[in-house]
């Protein structure tokens, strides 16, 4: 929301909102750059309605009793889901939109990257802020550039997707997350139908797409592949059509992910050297493997992580610069939790070692209804059957004692999870916390 926010008051148009959470400490600094834009923010009381708005925009995570859906109601105001807007900024602009259930805004930010260092002036709405753009001083999950081209993470959540047209349809991977697989891949069929270009990824398996334009992946078949791979950890390095490019993030995930950023800046006429030097100085996105080594060898890693497969992904990773793992993982949403509740047991206990721990925080709630029937005790002790080593500390104090008795040179502590907006100033003190060890 604050994405679209952002990018809409940059084009001139009058933006004023509300947020649950935006008073809180962790929302301070976001909450300050729309300020700064000229955005107003107001409590969610429905106050802002007093400004009576052309319209009220609204995510699907937003209940008909708030109260400002309750204003705009009485006030007969026209209330527009979030996905419209995009689409209609979307429709403005020769589009990139890039699906998958993993990876999303790690290939928009490439994508988004390579072409400003191409020259092409793209504009940007996505899920994560970019610390290139963060680092001018913007908030980082939006940009308004000056030519044709848009990048926008196309989200299959609520099944938002299919209501985009775009140039380039990206699609990166499948896998249960918020909808079983055949529901999210008929979606990503929809999309693939409504874009002119289809760009798949050859080697999943599951991403059954017809009529691909292009293809990137490691397999023999794919259109678009490396010559060779000559690093995953600490940093990527593979050559592709007699060019090296080099990536300052571990993981094979991310040779992936660049792959697929690259095949879409070649059809759009990028110079592919110019794309190797922008990702040499890739500067990544917030809480997408965000590391910082400390003295005493202990490594501190925040991640985004909350699907089983993106959870299986970042403790790979791990494991490829460090002796041991120390998970820690709040899920989020009681609805979500239930859902993929088989999933995450499997995924922990197919990629933790039995050296390993896992610490599962209580389940993050954000407000509205819920049916609470599930907690990280029973993911705990589901795990623990396995033969693996689970934990359910009753809060993050509970978390961070245990952490400090357990942690050794070597390891990497893993702080994994969504949604909630403290969780890096929480990755912050648990790197306070063990700096002391």
């Amino acid at each position: 929301m604050s994405a679209v926010a952002y990018y809409c008051r940059r084009k001139g148009i009058a933006v004023s909102g509300s947020d649950r959470l935006a008073h809180s400490v962790d929302m301070l600094e976001t909450r300050g750059k729309l300020e700064s834009e000229g955005c107003v923010v107001f409590p969610q009381d429905g106050s802002a309605l007093s400004r009576a708005p052309d319209g009220v925009v609204v995510s699907t995570a937003i209940e008909e009793t708030n109260p400002d859906i309750v204003a705009a109601r009485k006030r007969g105001t026209p209330i527009v889901h979030r996905s419209d807007v995009l689409a209609a900024l979307a429709s403005e602009k020769r589009t990139i939109a890039i699906a998958g259930t993993s990876g999303k805004s790690t290939v928009a930010a490439m994508v988004f990257e390579m072409l400003a260092w191409c020259g092409k002036s793209p504009s940007l709405i996505t899920g994560a802020n970019l610390v290139y753009l963060e680092e001018k001083g913007l908030l980082g999950n939006a940009f308004y550039g000056a030519s044709d081209l848009l990048v926008i993470e196309a989200d299959e959540s609520d099944g938002s997707l299919i209501k985009y047209e775009p140039d380039v349809g990206v699609f990166l991977n499948v896998s249960k997350d918020h909808k079983p697989v055949e529901e999210t891949l008929g979606l990503f069929r929809v999309l693939a139908g409504r874009s002119k270009c289809v760009i798949v990824n050859a080697d999943d398996p599951a991403l059954d797409i017809k009529d691909a334009t292009l293809t990137f992946g490691l397999s023999d078949g794919a259109g678009y592949r490396p010559d060779r791979v000559d690093s995953i950890a600490p940093t990527v390095a593979f050559f592709c059509r007699g060019v090296r490019f080099e990536l300052p993030l571990p993981g094979g995930h991310n040779v992936s992910n660049a792959l697929a950023a690259l095949s879409v800046c070649d059809y759009l006429g990028c110079d592919s050297g110019r794309c190797a030097d922008a990702l040499r100085v890739y500067k990544g996105v917030k809480r997408r493997f965000s590391s910082v080594k400390l003295p005493n060898g202990v490594t501190v890693i925040d991640d985004f992580a909350h699907n089983p497969e993106k959870v299986k992904a970042a403790v790979s990773t791990a494991k490829l610069m460090s002796r041991r793992v120390l998970a820690v993982f709040q899920p989020h949403g009681f609805g979500p939790t239930r859902f993929l509740k088989d999933d995450f047991v499997r995924a922990f206990c197919e990629i933790l070692d039995t050296e390993d721990a896992l610490y599962l925080l209580p389940i993050y709630y954000a407000g509205g209804t819920a049916l609470k029937d599930i907690s990280s005790d029973e993911l705990a002790a589901l795990v623990n059957r396995k033969s693996r080593v689970a934990f359910a500390p009753k809060d993050r104090e509970e978390c961070l004692a245990m952490l400090k008795v357990k942690a050794l040179p070597g390891d990497a502590v893993l702080l994994m999870g969504a949604r909630d907006p403290s969780l890096p100033a929480f990755a912050r003190r648990i790197a306070e916390e063990l700096r002391s060890l």
